[in-house]
């Protein structure tokens, strides 16, 4: 799944200005467990955890600051393109373990199993994954992505299927031409839902169907967030993610006659074993979240727990 996109400007800790997405971020490992410790902590300053868990947690804290060089360095990162990283990441995009893909797969395919046949649009469709299914179901399919190495991976899946290489904002098909879209785990990198949602509007018959799945939920609170993948040189770098609340679904999508059929936002439980040792962090590269949590599993559990890890949407276009 690939798409261009604009950058957003945020603000730095100086009080300026840069451009997400195209300017180099400043990771440290520490940053992040500490960021993690302290979300955990505001949760419990609220009343969702007890006194014992506060104070282990600012202990903790303190254990991580004396140990600041168990962590790997910090790095700045520069940023990719989502052609270049999906372009590197289709090797094994689709290999076990990929937690979203579990998570993904058989909640959209049940809100595809029960639609009308006909003509039906992967957009972003990059292994094709969806669009083989959508091939089982016994609808003609057509296939749109940017990157290049996922589209020949999604063509050697369904040889029958119709594939383009396009982009999101600018759908390679006609007006009123498709009786379904499915659009999964893309959006997070648009930053203004509303041009896509149109396209997919343009290109959908009244009465057509639209199935989307997004993330959620990913560094707690940050209007964006970095998805670190190796680059074209091979050096690792950042694809942008932009955060969606709900209501930018809406706002974005009524105006266009997109009805809500149903929505639903699955929560984390424990994002690590609470059993699990601390692992090494390597050298010289930028740190993995999902290996720096097992640095900090309760605090990294209290403060992912309960809140959206996706979010699922099915729509209706209206029929006039």
């Amino acid at each position: 799944m690939n798409l261009s996109e604009k950058p957003g400007s945020s603000t730095d800790a100086a009080g300026g200005t840069f451009a997400f997405g195209t300017s180099a971020i400043y990771q440290h490992p520490l940053a992040y467990l500490v960021g993690m410790e302290g979300v955990a902590l505001l949760r419990g300053f609220a009343g969702d955890y007890d006194r014992e868990f506060i104070e282990a947690r600012l202990a903790e804290t303190r254990a991580l600051l004396d140990s600041a060089d168990r962590f790997g360095d910090a790095l700045m990162v520069n940023p990719i393109t989502t052609i270049d990283g999906y372009d590197a990441w289709s090797v094994d995009y689709d290999e076990p373990g990929n937690g979203l893909i579990d998570l993904d797969q058989p909640i959209v395919r049940e809100m595809l199993a029960g639609l009308p046949i006909g003509v039906a649009l992967d957009a972003a469709c990059g292994t094709g994954r969806h669009t083989e299914y959508l091939a089982s179901l016994g609808h003609q399919v057509i296939g749109v992505d940017g990157s290049p190495r996922m589209l020949a991976k999604a063509r050697a899946k369904v040889p029958d299927g119709d594939f383009h290489l396009g982009d999101l904002h600018c759908l390679p098909v006609p007006d009123d031409h498709v009786d379904v879209v499915v659009c999964t785990l893309a959006l997070t990198h648009v930053r203004d839902l509303a041009p896509v949602l149109a396209e997919f509007a343009r290109v959908l018959r009244p009465g057509g169907h639209l199935v989307i799945s997004d993330v959620r939920g990913f560094m707690i609170n940050a209007h964006a967030y970095p998805l670190v993948k190796p680059g074209p040189d091979g050096k690792l770098g950042y694809i942008p993610n932009w955060h969606h609340q709900t209501s930018d679904y809406l706002v974005a999508a009524l105006p266009l006659g997109l009805q809500v059929r149903s929505c639903f936002e699955p929560r984390f439980g424990d994002v690590v074993d609470p059993d699990s040792q601390p692992e090494p962090v390597p050298v010289n590269t930028v740190a993995d979240p999902w290996l720096l949590h097992s640095w900090a599993t309760e605090a990294t559990n209290a403060a992912y727990r309960d809140l959206p890890v996706a979010i699922f949407w099915h729509f209706q276009l209206a029929d006039s």
